[in-house]
């Protein structure tokens, strides 16, 4: 007998005012305490593109973009249709034993727009894209060790943890693979672990998440040869910053002559439905892994090429192209960083605005006047990165735009919006962090008042 329809919209309304007990009680124990401790804790209703809205029909502006997976914003119609059109055709997926069309239909245009690349793996997630990238070049490359940046992020599975250049991720979880970091942008480094000759690959994010850093110009290109002078491979971890986060459909992009041998893409090609994650690789690498037909299962994903994580992602490309997201993303980025940094000379507190496209970093730095420097130097004591988090709670609190830290130990906040944004949206941030910056340099008030309690919040933690 069939089963009775779940009935989500009363299970929600039943039980959906427990959101934050549930997850205390039966998930990740930390995250509704950290919540509640920042102000985090609100209770959103709905969203649509680059706003969420809460019971009373308040809209919150939204410059997470879900770390980057809602390019498109959230519930892009076109992404919904797709999906929605996919589960209706009754396909018989996921056989095993056949070749759906619309994972090679994916392939092709990915493949589009990164001309040198040839074939494509899909998984469910950036974590998995990264993992198939390892495992490639090191059986491509007959070798073991792969290099990686310091302060770099890859994922959080074993093999993508091992080249995680952040030790706060990392500890407690050893032994990881063998591998070894070397420091953004450093060629001398680079060439040292390359001359030892057990190198596989290097794998590098264009632009690092964490604190939205960029190695200097040309450094990409000179690390590739390198890396070619001696039989190791490049990875690009594009994971977020590609599919136009940076104003072009990857950020290598950017770099004259740079190929990378495999790239990693995830998060925003899901069109924020369904998870799927994509290494693109020059075909001889693949040829060699799947190099006969006993090899056909040598690397696989249960889920991967799932048709609806297929359909969403060419509903995703069809947007990106049809309504000019890569365009709008450069466009608007620059627009924005441009009023950000105008205002570093008028505010001591701001130090540098840095990024590409709708990837911005707005970093903090030490003031000079000796009123803002005894504060600023009490929660630099207490813990690096707390007057980045005390901008980052009015900003949600007065104003309703969620936004956060760039990382751990970090004075930056990072922008990465739905890529769909306008200059409304810009307009709103600017004035609003305007007001934040004012408030910080009156040196008292609720803002500082909050700061002393992270500081003891701190000092309880330590």
């Amino acid at each position: 007998m069939p089963a009775d329809r779940l009935d989500l919209s009363a299970l929600l309304a039943e039980r959906g005012a427990e959101r934050y007990e549930l997850q205390a009680k039966y998930l990740n124990p930390q995250l509704a305490r950290m919540l509640h401790t920042i102000g985090f804790d609100k209770f959103y209703e709905r969203a649509e593109g680059a706003y969420f809205y809460d019971a009373e029909g308040n809209d919150y502006l939204d410059m997470l973009a879900g770390f980057g997976i809602f390019a498109l914003g959230r519930h892009h119609p076109v992404v919904r249709s797709a999906v929605r059109d996919v589960m209706d055709l009754d396909l018989p997926d996921l056989t095993r034993f056949d070749c759906s069309p619309l994972q090679g239909l994916l392939a092709e245009q990915l493949l589009s727009y990164t001309p040198g690349l040839d074939r494509v793996f899909f998984g469910n997630s950036g974590t998995e894209a990264v993992e198939t990238a390892l495992k490639f070049a090191r059986y491509a490359t007959g070798r073991k060790r792969v290099l990686y940046c310091d302060h770099a992020f890859h994922g959080l599975t074993t093999g993508s943890l091992s080249v995680n250049g952040e030790n706060g991720f990392r500890k407690g979880f050893a032994p990881l693979l063998p591998d070894t970091a070397v420091p953004l942008g450093d060629l001398g480094a680079l060439a040292k672990e390359l001359r030892k000759g057990d190198v596989a690959a290097l794998i590098v994010e264009p632009i690092q998440g964490k604190g939205v850093l960029a190695p200097p110009p040309g450094w990409l290109f000179a690390a590739q040869q390198l890396l070619h002078e001696h039989k190791a491979l490049l990875i690009c971890d594009e994971v977020q910053t590609g599919i136009g986060r940076t104003g072009s459909f990857f950020a290598y992009q950017q770099e004259e002559g740079v190929l990378p041998d495999l790239v990693c893409a995830a998060k925003a090609l899901s069109g924020g439905y369904v998870p799927v994650g994509a290494t693109l690789g020059k075909g001889w690498i693949f040829e060699k892994v799947y190099s006969s037909m006993d090899r056909v299962l040598v690397h696989s994903a249960s889920f991967g090429s799932n048709a609806q994580a297929m359909a969403a992602g060419l509903a995703t490309l069809h947007v990106m192209r049809e309504e000019s997201v890569v365009e709008n993303a450069h466009q608007v980025g620059e627009l924005f960083r441009a009023r950000l940094a105008d205002l570093v000379e008028k505010y001591e507190l701001l130090a540098e605005v840095r990024g590409r496209g709708l990837m911005i970093g707005i970093e903090f730095g030490r003031p000079k006047s000796l009123k803002l420097r005894t504060g600023w130097t009490a929660l630099q004591a207490a813990r690096k990165g707390l007057f980045a988090q005390m901008v980052v709670v009015p900003l949600l609190q007065r104003h309703r735009i969620l936004t956060q830290v760039s990382g751990d130990h970090l004075e930056v906040i990072k922008l990465i919006p739905p890529l769909i944004i306008t200059e409304r949206e810009v307009d709103r941030f600017v004035d609003a962090f305007t007001e934040v910056m004012e408030d910080a340099h009156r040196g008292s008030g609720l803002m500082w008042d909050f700061g002393r309690t992270l500081v003891k919040q701190a000092v309880v933690k330590a």
